[in-house]
């Protein structure tokens, strides 16, 4: 089961002729996430070819290079005729702020729009085998980070032992797998955990938007399959970014450390390092063992099942 996720903004607050402001794009069976929507973000939807077909938006904080891409997405939704509903979730006590962005210049969306506050620990999202989950954030602003978390999937179904076991080939191996006893026609009874591995983990992404390092990101998901962190500075500028309430690369690099992520993701680069962000990869690396990148905008990264 596919689950991708395309990076269509990866810069700071200032935009580069490279990046735009902060915004991903997340796809899962079928399933379109948007997280974060800085100015551009449509045209960086065409430009990279996921599409308008979202479902939930879920905005870190209001801050403009997360958010000023909002209606004019929305606009160019209506325009397509977009008649489903689009949930947009936000942190406690932004809603009439995001309502007001929404509605400017007298723009009223035709389809529905439904605004939803969220705060530390909350479920924003609970959907077909994953949800998307709220955490606390350390930044100036009333703000949250999300982690997309799935439910942990059956175990592998053992078909040479069932055979054995003198199960025959049919329902019965079904009913086994889904966690229910089967009879033989002896009058054996076989059991489950006779024949089926133990629960084998799901995936999960979590992504901070701008935020110090804190320790609610470590507890947002057991080792990430994916840590996307705030690295607005290199270490040249580790007192701007406490000061600012963002993080450095190294900052992030001992999250995603302490975390046990697999992979970490370094965003929001601020434009002074436009160009020139090996310093970032590098000093995360000092204290992170796992894979490290900035992304460029567009990237596309599948993220595979931890046992594959």
């Amino acid at each position: 089961m596919p689950l991708r996720v395309t990076f269509l903004g990866t810069a700071g607050a200032i935009p580069t002729t490279e990046r735009n402001p902060s915004s991903i794009f997340v796809t899962r069976e079928g399933d379109g996430l948007l997280f974060d929507a800085g100015e551009g973000t449509q045209r960086q939807m065409m430009r990279f070819g996921t599409g308008f077909a979202i479902s939930h938006l879920f905005v870190t904080h209001l801050h403009g290079d997360h958010v000023l891409g909002i209606p004019g997405l929305l606009q160019t939704m209506d325009f397509n005729d977009r008649e489903d509903p689009l949930s947009i979730h936000t942190p406690y006590g932004t809603r009439t702020e995001l309502k007001s962005l929404i509605n400017a210049l007298d723009n009223r969306p035709s389809f529905p729009v439904r605004i939803n506050e969220v705060g530390d620990g909350d479920v924003a999202y609970r959907a077909d085998e994953y949800e998307v989950r709220a955490f606390e954030t350390d930044h100036d602003a009333r703000a949250v980070g999300y982690a997309l978390v799935e439910d942990e999937r059956k175990g592998r179904f053992d078909r040479e032992r069932a055979e054995e076991l003198g199960v025959p080939v049919g329902p019965k191996f079904s009913k086994l797998h889904e966690g229910e006893p089967v009879e033989l026609e002896d009058g054996t009874v076989v059991e489950p955990d006779q024949v089926v591995g133990e629960p084998r983990p799901g995936r999960s992404i979590v992504y901070t938007g701008d935020t110090r390092p804190t320790t609610a990101t470590i507890e947002a998901a057991d080792e990430p399959d994916l840590l996307i962190h705030d690295a607005t500075f290199a270490d040249d500028r580790a007192d701007r970014a406490t000061k600012t309430a963002h993080s450095t690369a190294r900052g992030a690099g001992e999250i995603a450390s302490r975390a046990g992520a697999k992979r970490l993701a370094l965003m929001h680069i601020s434009s002074r390092y436009a160009g020139h962000t090996d310093d970032h990869e590098a000093q995360a690396r000092d204290v992170f063992d796992g894979e490290v990148f900035v992304p460029d905008d567009g990237i596309e990264l599948e993220i595979p099942y931890p046992d594959e």
